[in-house]
């Protein structure tokens, strides 16, 4: 999938559900999903009706749990595919791990300690060194963390403005088992592997890996 440059809201019109993909920026009288639930497009409203609705194929239904899962991490279709083949070679079954390894992706986590308003956020913040891992900076959105290493803000960037307002946004993030967030020093403490009950995304992960072994 390449890089889709258009407004993010048609993108959670399209899909049927709120993706996120501005973070907290989401929610509000701003939201356009939440004004217009419905398909964008001249028919769009229609189709979000009832009318005119088609019954989707299963190969349907599987691109489009695929783009959602995509969109949401904003993971290209290349390095997306590579975590397919990562997440089947790994044991256990082959859909949460691909959760699993989204969710231990630098950008992902940044945003989960609510270092970040969101992914988006994050991605430029590492791109521009503002996060360290292990006290060494890291420009990757995509390096994995693994247990016992530690994601910080480097000192001279604390008082950026978007990390002093996603701090304020997000209240320290969420209480996930495997992130110990350390709101006051703005860092986190990797110290487990992230388990499908607390990752909030709704997709249908199996769908996905079914989308893949056609």
């Amino acid at each position: 999938m390449a890089q889709n440059s258009g407004a993010v809201c048609r993108q959670c019109r399209r899909a049927g559900q709120k993706l996120f993909l501005k973070g907290q920026r989401c929610y509000g009288l701003k939201c356009t999903y939440e004004r217009r639930d419905y398909a964008p497009g001249q028919r769009g409203r229609d189709r979000g009706r009832g009318r005119g609705r088609r019954r989707r194929s299963d190969y349907g239904r599987q691109l489009a749990e695929k783009q959602k899962m995509c969109r949401i991490y904003g993971v290209r279709e290349r390095q997306f595919r590579r975590y397919v083949h990562e997440a089947e070679r790994m044991a256990g079954i082959s859909g949460e791990n691909l959760l699993r390894l989204l969710e231990r992706r630098l950008d992902n986590v940044v945003y989960r300690a609510g270092l970040a308003t969101s992914r988006a956020q994050a991605r430029q913040l590492i791109n521009h060194r503002h996060l360290t891992v292990n006290g060494k900076p890291v420009n990757i959105p995509s390096y994995l963390v693994n247990a016992g290493e530690q994601v910080a803000v480097r000192e001279n960037s604390k008082a950026l403005a978007p990390i002093q307002e996603a701090a304020a946004a997000t209240a320290g993030g969420g209480s996930l088992s495997w992130l110990e967030v350390d709101a006051e020093n703005k860092c986190v403490n990797v110290v487990g592997a992230p388990v499908r009950e607390e990752i909030d995304v709704e997709v249908d992960e199996q769908q996905v890996m079914e989308f893949y072994s056609r």
